[in-house]
């Protein structure tokens, strides 16, 4: 086998020929060959006396394209290990066509190599980080929001208003025939939550059980329904029940039913303080992460791989089609364009070289000690925190998960003390509305 040195086609594309003589390549093939001799099983032979020449007609071409297959993948990591190169991707792999074929298979191996990743002077970046201080009005609102989820309804004998359960009957036509989804019998319908066209929700606000009412309704322009958008119709509704909601008392049974065993108020209004810290220090922590990814891009100098990006496109779309397949979409036949993702490949492949040298260059790599205190304070949350603990380290995957964070936590707080960080006092509401 002949090797030469590699090319240069571009920043980041190199290219290598490969040469194999063809006596040593059908010495290979025959010695193999010779192998499943000893095996072989084919009809009017005993097993190891088939001939040679028969097992070549049955094995041969197969033989032939492994042997080939593996000399040209042998000789293609000889020659990058003796460059010393960092193939990024997957190389491209070419017959040529040369005057010397009797003699010798000839290959052209394509490839690109890692770039070199500059990272830029970040004092003059700025990380603004926020601040957030649980107060009494963030419990309060957070114990509104968990009775409101607990509510339930008890029937009335007035018109409805938002915010009641209503139970209905309805019958929409277009252009005087029923459409698809236009009708529905004993359908219970929250006013206000916006299940329904608010259109159609404020011609029943004001109905009283027992009583119908017909109308037109103008569907909008960007109506999912094609055959709908922009299409006036006409429904009919008759309301079956009217039902007021009611909250559930702010008492010991409600503070068990969250999963405060003795019911103590007190005790309810903690725990609650407490998620709403953990919570508060994982918005802050995105927060910080979205800021620092950005100021390594905008500082940070390298070619991307054209390879690398294509494998990340191919990722992105793979994903997108299990995404669209657990909605209950048929994804059989759909082609989703490559253009797409690219914007979004090209961010996560430049992103992911630059965290990989600032991690090198720093010895920024996830510690044992930070993957347990992670895992142990995430076990918090739950009713068995050691049994949470052991679920992490049964596995290497679960760990690898882990690690991954603490990795990109060390890298965030390695830029906020390269750049200038500013504190943001931050209402909790804000950072909760903001991470929506």
């Amino acid at each position: 086998m002949q090797q030469a040195s590699p090319e240069t086609a571009s920043p980041l594309e190199r290219r290598l020929d490969l040469s194999f003589p063809l006596k040593q390549l059908e010495s290979e093939i025959e010695s193999r060959l010779k192998r499943i001799a000893r095996t072989a099983k084919v009809p009017g032979f005993r097993p190891g006396k088939v001939p040679l020449k028969i097992v070549a007609q049955q094995y041969g071409g197969q033989i032939r394209q492994e042997v080939i297959g593996d000399s040209v993948q042998k000789s293609f990591s000889d020659a990058i290990r003796q460059q010393n190169l960092r193939v990024a991707g997957y190389p491209r792999i070419e017959a040529k066509q040369t005057q010397t074929a009797a003699e010798s298979l000839e290959f052209t191996a394509t490839f690109e190599v890692y770039p070199e990743v500059q990272v830029g002077d970040l004092s003059g970046a700025t990380i603004r980080r926020p601040v957030t201080d649980i107060v009494d009005a963030d419990v309060d609102r957070t114990i509104e929001v968990l009775r409101k989820q607990r509510q339930h309804f008890h029937r009335v004998d007035r018109a409805a208003i938002n915010g009641d359960q209503v139970r209905i009957d309805f019958q929409g036509k277009l252009d005087g025939s029923a459409f698809e989804g236009g009708q529905g019998t004993n359908h219970s319908l929250n006013l206000g939550e916006g299940r329904f066209l608010p259109d159609f929700e404020a011609q029943v606000v004001g109905l009283k059980a027992g009583e119908t009412k017909s109308f037109e309704l103008t569907f909008p322009a960007d109506y999912h329904a094609k055959d709908l958008a922009g299409k006036t119709v006409t429904f009919e509704v008759k309301v079956l029940e009217v039902s007021a909601p009611h909250l559930p008392e702010l008492n010991a049974e409600f503070a068990i039913a969250l999963g405060i065993v003795d019911g103590d108020l007190d005790k309810m209004r903690a725990e609650i303080k407490l998620n709403l810290q953990r919570e508060a220090k994982k918005r802050v922590q995105a927060r910080l992460k979205e800021q620092v990814m950005q100021t390594l891009i905008d500082h940070s100098a390298l070619t991307t791989p054209k390879s690398l990006v294509e494998i990340e496109i191919s990722r992105l779309s793979q994903d997108m089609l299990k995404d669209l397949q657990s909605r209950g979409m048929t994804t059989k036949d759909m082609n989703l364009p490559p253009e797409l993702f690219v914007e979004q490949a090209e961010r996560r492949v430049r992103l992911g070289l630059i965290l990989s040298e600032v991690v090198k260059q720093n010895s920024l790599q996830a510690r044992p000690e930070q993957v347990r205190s992670v895992i142990e304070e995430h076990a918090q949350s739950f009713e068995q925190p050691e049994e949470m603990v052991r679920w992490y380290y049964q596995q290497p995957d679960r760990l690898g998960e882990v690690e991954a964070v603490v990795l990109e936590d060390n890298v965030v707080t390695w830029v906020a003390e390269k750049a200038k960080a500013e504190d943001v006092p931050t209402p909790f509401q804000e950072l909760m509305e903001s991470a929506k």
